[in-house]
């Protein structure tokens, strides 16, 4: 049922700070009713068959039943309006021999906003401080309902709420609102806004008390804050630590706030409560795809290594192609925010005629700053090939390597607008543990973008050169091979690459694009058509003609996860191939 403030409708009508005039937010919208009919202008007949409540009634009803349905109508009508700025409408209900009670709505001229009187107090504009003067006008001209515009309640609670806010993120955590009044003349069809703020005095933060803690050290938080003591109060400042806290795997929930009703409003102590999460995770899952075939996989993670706050992570996993088992150990930020770890991963891979070993460790630091995520490691590695029809080798290398990726989208897991760029560098010396001198280079860049809500278009182009005298003693991880699910469709996974024996074996130049278009029928299923070249060779000449593949997909959001299905047509061999994929971790 709806609730509303009844307000006297003689003379001038006022309405005090915080009482809503019609409590819209928080009503569950109802259908058009089916027991009254609502003759009104559009948009209002809308908002009114979508609030009112009435009692249920038909055309069989009883007249007394009918005329309550009526009356009650009018009533919730009346009100209803009065939130959308009409406060002298006519309403009349009408009982027809037969049929639904009728509601007639002339819902009269719109109220205008004629005068503001906006008044501010307190330390921003009694300081003298010629910032805090501009800021202070800043927030006066930010003022969202202003003279000439119609006067709505949303409207009107909006504009405070966005003051209150203006002030109280930096500097001014107690302001309030002193006195907020708007007189209403429903003759003239005007009402008068008067909003007294007062900012109180500027705070500055203190130290840091910290709440919760019980299997963690007070110096893993500290390790997250970037807050020192006499620091002037930012609400987005305590919001960042809130949310660098949260997104660490150490805590279930975490709250970063200060006592706004402190006596001295100077280095008040920064309150965080935390409640932590398990420690230690033991997860499996299972997936299948057309790259790799059925995989079963186990992962196990602790957040307190050592009672340190180091994080490991650890896993094994097992498919068609190969097998691989790591352990990486992860430090809490430093200062800058720099995550430094180190970790060993052994791994075997059989795919399209060449089997390799390799054994690696390796240490890295880490950062993601804004939009930009950096990443620079030194790696070890041992690799064993085997290649049928030809010789065996081994090889090792010490590449040092850095990565960059700034991503510009609208929703990182879900991304409809928007641009995606990456950079990988790095390189080896026969001088320091390597078989041979090397430099590798690879960018991929990624647009997004969504002519309609229900379609979705994505470029993808993606370049990779590895400098070298020959391909000889460098790891497969470090030359290129593509094909297969989400590179070039249409052909076997990894099987562009160069010819050794029977086997295709990495290149030293890569090309490839996509273009690809998404039609969502609803908010699960969806249907892509797409484009894809590419070629993967040991010489820039090798690179021409560009293999490709066009074709028709299916796409699913499931509960496990996104699953995609194509069929694309091999434009070379005149050939048909399916691809797909999906992951369910249990």
């Amino acid at each position: 049922m709806i609730r509303c403030l009844r307000l006297a409708v003689a003379g001038v009508r006022k309405f005090a700070l915080g009482v809503a005039l019609c409590g819209l937010l928080g009503v569950s919208p109802a259908l058009a009713q089916p027991g009254l009919e609502v003759r009104a202008p559009e948009p209002l007949k809308a908002l009114l068959l979508q609030h009112l409540d009435v009692p249920a009634v038909t055309s069989n009803s009883d007249a007394a039943d009918r005329v309550h349905a009526a009356r009650v109508a009018r009533k919730q009508a009346g009100e209803l309006l009065q939130t959308e700025g009409y406060f002298s409408p006519v309403l009349n209900w009408s009982l027809p021999d037969s049929g639904l009670p009728v509601l007639d709505v002339e819902p009269g001229p719109r109220v205008l906003v004629r005068a503001l009187e906006l008044q501010l107090k307190g330390a921003l504009v009694e300081s003298g401080d010629p910032a805090l003067a501009s800021r202070a006008q800043a927030l006066r001209d930010a003022w969202s309902l202003r003279v000439g515009e119609p006067f709505r309640q949303a409207d009107w609670d909006a504009a405070k709420q966005a003051l209150l806010q203006g002030l109280r993120s930096r500097d001014f955590a107690a302001a309030y609102i002193v006195e907020s009044q708007a007189e209403v003349d429903p003759a003239t069809a005007s009402a008068k806004l008067t909003v007294l703020a007062d900012s109180g005095p500027a705070f500055t933060l203190g130290a840091l008390q910290i709440e919760g803690l019980e299997h963690y050290p007070r110096e893993l938080v500290l390790r997250y804050s970037r807050l020192s003591p006499g620091q002037p109060y930012s609400e987005e400042k305590l919001l960042d630590l809130q949310r660098a806290l949260q997104n660490a795997p150490y805590f279930g929930a975490v709250v970063v706030d200060i006592d706004t009703q402190a006596i001295d409003p100077q280095q008040v102590p920064v309150r965080v409560r935390v409640t932590e999460a398990k420690t230690r995770r033991l997860s499996f899952g299972m997936g299948y795809s057309s790259n790799n075939g059925a995989r079963v996989e186990t992962l196990y993670r602790d957040a307190n290594l050592w009672q340190r706050g180091w994080q490991l992570s650890s896993g094994v996993r097992v498919d068609q192609t190969g097998q691989l088992a790591f352990a990486d150990v992860f430090l809490p930020p430093n200062a800058d925010d720099w995550r430094d770890g180190f970790g060993v991963l052994t791994e075997r891979d059989l795919s399209q005629g060449l089997s390799t070993r390799r054994m690696g460790l390796g240490l890295q630091r880490s950062r993601t700053s804004g939009r930009m995520e950096t990443r620079y490691a030194l790696q070890f590695q041992t690799e064993w090939r085997e290649v049928e029809s030809a010789s065996n080798t081994a090889s090792n290398a010490l590449v040092l390597d850095g990565s960059w990726i700034w991503r510009n989208v609208d929703n990182p897991l879900d991304p409809r607008e928007g641009q995606v760029l990456a950079l990988r560098f790095g390189g080896a010396s026969k001088a320091l543990l390597s078989e041979r001198n090397f430099m590798r280079t690879h960018v991929r860049a990624q647009q997004y973008w969504s002519p309609t809500a229900r379609d979705l278009l994505t470029a993808r182009a993606e370049v990779g050169v590895t400098s070298a005298a020959s391909r000889e003693g460098i790891p497969e991880e470090y030359l290129f091979r593509t094909g297969g699910a989400q590179t070039v469709r249409g052909y076997a996974y990894r099987s562009i690459g160069t010819t050794e024996g029977t086997a295709i074996v990495g290149g030293r130049y890569l090309l490839a694009a996509t273009l690809e278009y998404v039609h969502w029928w609803s908010a699960q299923w969806g249907t892509a058509v797409f484009q894809d070249v590419g070629n993967a060779a040991d010489a820039p000449s090798l690179l021409r003609p560009l293999k490709s593949a066009a074709g028709l997909g299916a796409r699913w959001r499931s509960p496990a996860g996104p699953l995609a299905f194509d069929l694309a047509f091999n434009q070379q061999t005149r050939t048909l191939r399916a691809s797909f994929s999906i992951a369910i971790a249990f």
